[in-house]
């Protein structure tokens, strides 16, 4: 009977982890587009690409070819690759840094961090292959929308007598969150990207004699303050 027991057991383990795992292929398969829809996205990364490109002025028109075609290739890989991995492969388990649950964010970055490493590396040897290192940071701001100047703004904002040892270390984290953040898909994923260089700043700054959490609060009560006084006085007027 315990033979049986343990038999049965087993076999009830093997059910639920099989059923487990063809729900999850079935949740994981994406609508295919039609091939209209196909070809008005493909259209509006083209469009994407261009602009981009053009906005470097490059006065050379087969560069600027190449280029486009780099970077319209790249976005495409992207968009498919996300399109194409749920984050519902990815199974429902505890982030071991923290030990909370992972978000649905949480795992469609990990499946899309699986991105083939050529993906990126075509991209990089493409831009770098027509453009000066200046270019191709002006390109990688457009992936990203500027977030490397923005967020260093602020961290100026906040830490008001940053040294120019620590900004550079700043900006350096800042540059590869940047270019790793390239390869996802929409802001949302391209912040959470950023989040995890950010919070390895402020780590920094801690460990370099700097109070984050202080210098942070201080600078809201102040933005606060302000407001307070600018109401105040329009107010009074």
């Amino acid at each position: 009977m315990k033979i049986l027991n343990i038999a049965g057991m087993a076999f009830v383990v093997l059910f639920i982890t099989s059923t487990l795992s063809k729900a999850q292929d079935q949740t994981a398969v994406k609508q295919v587009p039609s091939p209209e829809a196909q070809a008005k996205a493909d259209a509006e990364i083209d469009k994407k690409a261009n602009e981009w490109v053009s906005s470097l002025t490059l006065n050379d028109t087969a560069k600027a070819s190449r280029v486009k075609t780099v970077v319209a290739t790249h976005l495409k890989a992207i968009r498919d690759w996300n399109n194409s991995h749920s984050y519902e492969s990815v199974p429902v388990g505890i982030d071991p840094a923290t030990g909370k649950p992972l978000s649905t964010m949480d795992r469609q970055i990990i499946i899309n961090s699986s991105l083939p490493k050529s993906v990126h590396e075509n991209l990089m040897t493409g831009l770098r292959k027509d453009l000066n290192e200046e270019q191709v940071e002006a390109i990688l701001d457009k992936y990203t929308i500027g977030k490397v100047a923005f967020t260093l703004a602020g961290y100026k904002a906040i830490v008001t007598d940053l040294t120019p040892v620590e900004e550079a270390t700043i900006l350096a984290n800042l540059k590869q969150a940047r270019e790793q953040a390239v390869d996802f898909k929409n802001i949302k994923q391209i912040s959470a990207i950023f989040e995890i260089y950010k919070t390895k700043n402020e780590q920094y700054l801690n460990n370099n004699g700097r109070n984050w959490h202080q210098l942070f609060k201080a600078y809201v009560d102040a933005v606060k303050a302000k407001k307070t006084a600018d109401a105040a006085k329009k107010t009074a007027q």
